[in-house]
């Protein structure tokens, strides 16, 4: 199956922090990526903007280099490389000063999409968005794309929100959740709302119990400064596995269309209970052969950060009462793997008896890696001697059922830029969504900040603590395997 290129308009593209390793790492190999392509247009322009001094000779260099390590470039001419590289322009620039921004509006043209990528701490988007519209760089019809994290606590995401609500319309602002641009969590919308089939069992009638991973078999690597001060439910339970909780629950948008969407992701934050402490588990990693713990990474021996949570979560609605969502999220745990799993309910009355081996229907949709999709049947076991039933998977792996490898499916980056170009939001944030989330979430992160309980040691290449057995063990039902 072939997918198709659909080319967008001309536009400027401002990269703020464009030296920086998120720059590098995502968004300027996903744009070669849309280049080599045929997406973008021939006349796109992409400004870097940073405190560096340089030109735009040395940033040409400093960015072949970046695509060399984190692009597919070997399998591309050297015609396609150098054709990208002179879409490239270089500005240094004071982000929270005065130089640099009428050298940046020079290079700016009238008549196309103007974007502008904050890819910089979180202190600086204030000042870069007073500078854009104070010195006369960006209109009404400008787009900002802004990264997590949206603030660290519900009153500085409300301060955060207010501070970009000043210089920009809610329209113009992306805020953006990578997450969201995975092939596989889109697929999930396409699933619930393009397949009658699955729609009338959506619901507590049917569905036993859902559960979400994100587990990782990293670290905090050199991220440990950061990553002391965020901990596991910062940096990903409140966005990351929220955003898959939110898909996951909501009801049918009237179209897909941007505010439809978010309104009713923001109806299931909403409908979130609070979250005893008793449905909660945090953990840290500890060392392992040849790999150190938490306290050496982070180099705080007293630190009670977690890197490791797993909650039992209930949505108050008429739709999902009394079906628990089990959320789990971790490092150095023992594969690496992101994945939605949907445990339907048992038949109400086997007719094969209690030893025929029937078990309940399973949905699991693979984020990362082998992107797809399988739904577990109950068939019968072929052969003589009875009615013998056995497990077996329906699988849709998108490499194998589509023909499509996995490296020439689109990284979320690509995606999410090119649909601030088109002026897309339904795959990003709404202020009002961030906020909600962080309502729900600011209670359970007080708990273990006002308190001086230690997370849950557990193994580097473990499962995660004991105790996250326990929280599901308890309701009798089991955590799926973490595969790799």
């Amino acid at each position: 199956m072939v997918s198709r290129t659909i080319p967008v308009d001309s536009f400027d593209l401002v990269i703020f922090g464009a030296t920086g390793d998120l720059a590098r790492r995502k968004i300027l190999p996903g744009l070669f990526r849309r280049f080599a392509s045929g997406q973008m247009p021939e006349d796109a322009k992409l400004i870097g903007a940073a405190r560096s001094e340089m030109d735009v000779t040395a940033y040409r260099q400093v960015v072949r280099e970046a695509l060399l390590e984190f692009a597919d470039v070997e399998s591309k001419p050297d015609d396609v490389i150098e054709g990208f590289l002179r879409h490239l322009e270089f500005v240094t620039v004071d982000a929270t000063g005065d130089d640099g921004w009428s050298e940046l509006r020079s290079l700016l043209r009238a008549g196309v999409v103007r974007a502008f990528y904050f890819s910089v701490a979180p202190s600086l988007f204030g000042d870069i968005a007073e500078r854009l519209k104070t010195k006369g760089l960006a209109d009404e019809d400008s787009r900002i794309v802004v990264e997590k994290p949206f603030g660290r606590d519900l009153k500085s995401a409300k301060a955060l929100n207010a501070s970009l609500a000043t210089y920009f319309d809610e329209s113009q602002i992306y805020r953006i959740d990578h997450y969201l641009g995975k092939e596989t969590v889109q697929n999930l919308m396409a699933v619930r709302f393009a397949n009658i089939l699955f729609e009338p069992l959506w619901n507590a009638q049917f569905i036993d119990h859902v559960q979400i991973t994100v587990a990782e078999t990293v670290g905090v690597g050199g991220r440990g400064s950061y990553y002391d001060k965020s901990g596991a439910m910062r940096d990903m339970v409140q966005n990351h596995l929220m955003q898959l909780l939110c898909l996951i629950a909501m009801e049918p948008p009237s179209r897909f269309e941007p505010d439809a969407v978010r309104d009713e992701k923001l109806k299931v934050i909403r409908a979130l209970d609070p979250v005893p402490p008793s449905d909660v588990v945090r953990g840290q990693y500890r060392a392992g052969k040849d790999l150190t713990g938490y306290l050496e990474d982070v180099e705080d021996p007293d630190s009670i950060t977690e890197s490791f949570v797993a909650m039992k979560v209930q949505i108050s609605n008429w739709r999902w009462q009394g079906t628990p969502f089990y959320m789990r999220t971790g490092k150095r745990l023992r594969n690496r793997t992101s994945e939605i799993v949907i445990r339907f309910k048992e038949t109400p009355h086997s007719i094969f008896g209690p030893n025929s081996g029937s078990a309940a229907n399973e949905m699991s949709i693979r984020l990362q890696p082998n992107e797809g999709i399988d739904l577990r049947l109950t068939i019968k076991e072929p052969g003589p001697g009875g009615m013998r039933l056995v497990d077996v998977p329906l699988d849709m792996t998108f490499s194998e059922i589509l023909g499509v490898k996995l490296k020439d499916i689109p990284d979320a980056y690509e995606r999410l830029i090119m649909d601030v170009i088109r002026g897309n939001q339904t795959l990003f944030m709404r202020g009002d969504e961030v906020e909600a989330a962080w309502a729900w979430s600011d209670p359970i992160i007080e708990t273990w900040e006002n308190g001086d309980q230690q997370p849950d040691g557990y193994d580097s290449g473990s499962a995660g603590p004991e105790s996250a057995l326990e929280l599901i063990h308890r309701d009798g039902r089991r955590w799926r395997e973490l595969r790799g």
